[in-house]
This record gives structure tokens, sequence and C-alpha cells, in this order.
């Protein structure tokens, strides 16, 4: 009863956090900033247990972050040039390089999961400002509350949707050597949920939003690659605990686990979000 409870409040004031952050492009940006880090120090934290594996977690985090602040200037404007990736790229050639002189036991290894925690984490996170910052026809960049919160709201939606259309009518397993909980009754019901939502939200968001240009056909398309690409992304992260041995990726939240607990699914389901909204739209 205890944990039921910290985990209510922890989730309460997530789920506040992530919404209330999408108000303004300055919380925005500071919270997916301090979010990135996070992950990405959770995770070569994780990986710096196994045999063999020595990663610079400093340089990885500060890099990841970067990369999202980076994103962010760019997309938005504030950093008119391309050049601001420049450090970027050196502290990636920088950690490459350093593999000659630390004498590892397995450089290969630390090179893979150093590159891992910039493709799998930092970069579907410096995604969202993508996704927040859209260039309008006249050339100004309006800021998109709708756009990348409703990529959560969907993924909210979905595994609610999916854990009760699992629990009531769950036969067929999804992944089971991966996931044994989840069934395909479960996350169709999830998926009907959430087209349901993206109905609702086009319905509502009116002209009051950068991303109310888009039809109801594009948010419905939209709400089904986050339900597909979010399974995936959480049945990715699963697969990871399970290799390396561990149930959570961290403590960080209460009756939640770590930050990669929280945030496996848009890992996966950003990136996807936004290719598809390139491929139908002109954003």
């Amino acid at each position: 009863m205890k944990n039921l409870i910290v985990r209510a409040i922890t989730g309460v004031f997530f789920v506040t956090a992530v919404v209330t952050c999408f108000l303004s492009p300055i919380t925005m940006v500071f919270l997916f900033a301090i979010v990135t880090g996070l992950t990405v120090w959770e995770f070569t934290g994780i990986v710096n247990t196994l045999k063999a594996v020595s990663v610079n977690r400093f340089i990885s985090t500060v890099g990841g972050v970067y990369l999202f602040l980076a994103m962010a200037g760019y997309v938005s404007g504030f950093v008119p040039t391309s050049a601001v990736f420049v450090p970027y790229l050196l502290t990636v050639v920088y950690l490459f390089i350093s593999e000659l002189y630390t004498c590892a036991e397995n450089p290969i290894n630390n090179w893979a999961y150093t590159m891992l925690s910039q493709m799998y984490i930092a970069l579907p996170f410096s995604t969202i400002n993508a996704l927040a910052f859209m260039q309008q026809g006249d050339g100004t960049i309006a800021f998109s509350t709708m756009l990348p919160l409703s990529v959560f709201i969907f993924l909210w939606v979905s595994d609610t949707g999916a854990y009760c259309c699992g629990s009531l009518f769950g036969k067929h397993k999804l992944f089971p050597r991966v996931s044994p909980a989840k069934s395909w009754e479960g996350s169709i019901g999830g998926g009907i949920f959430v087209l349901i939502t993206a109905a609702v939200v086009w319905y509502f968001t009116g002209g009051n939003d950068a991303g109310s240009v888009l039809t109801l056909p594009v948010w419905l398309g939209l709400g089904l690659v986050v339900v597909v690409f979010g399974t995936l992304g959480d049945l990715v992260e699963s697969l990871f605990k399970r290799t390396v041995g561990i149930k959570d990726s961290g403590s960080i939240l209460p009756g939640h686990g770590g930050m990669l607990d929280r945030f496996d699914s848009s890992l996966m389901a950003l990136p996807a979000a936004l290719v598809y909204l390139y491929s139908v739209t002109l954003l």
C-alpha cells in the first residue's frame, strides 16, 4: 500500500512536470536538458558495471546535454548557424582518440557503448526540439506546445489502455521472451484509445497551436506511429535490462525506477514521430 502511494505521488509530479514544461520553450529546453543528462549518466553507469567496459560518464553526459542544447538553439533560430554542432563533433572525436591512451581491456566496447549512449538517448531526446519549434510560411519560427506534448500524452494513454485491456482480455503474448506481461490484446486496446485521444486533440486544438495545421488523418497516423514505436521502445529497454541483469534502470523516481524506465518508450517514439511528420507534412 505504501509503495502504491509513493508511486502515485511520483507519477503525479512526473506528469505535471512534463505537461507544464511545454507551456514555455525555456522551461521545455531546461527540463529536457536535465532529463537527457540524467538518462545518459544513468545508462553509462549501468554499462560500466559490465565486464571490460569503462565509458567516460562525465564527458558522455556533457556531450549528450550539449547535443540537446545545440539542437534547441539551432531549430529555434536562437543560434543561426549549424557550426553550433562543431564542439559536439569534436567531443565525439576526443572520445574515440582517448581510447588510445586509456589502455582499456576492450576499447571497442567503450566506443560502442559511448556512441550508444548518444544514439539511443541524446539524439532521440534532441528531436523534441524539432517537434516543438516549427518554421512557418513567412520564415518565422513558432513554438508548438501540442505537438511534442501529444507524443507523451499518446504514450501515457497507450500504456494505460494496454494495461486495462491486457488485464481484461489479454491471452496472446506480444513478446514473451522480453516482456511476458505484454499481450496483443492489450497493445491493440491501447492503440484504439490513442486513436480516440488523437481525434480529441485534433478537435480541441483548433487554431490555437502551431500543431493545429495538422489534419485529422495526420493526427490519427501520428497516434499509430507513437503506439507502435513506443511499444518497441519499451521492449528495447526491457531487452537491455535483461541483458545486463537488472530489474530497474535506477531509483531516482520513487516507485517508478530510473529515468530510462520512464522515458524508454519516448526514445523510439519521438524520432519516429518526427520522421512521420516530416514525411507527410511540411514542418
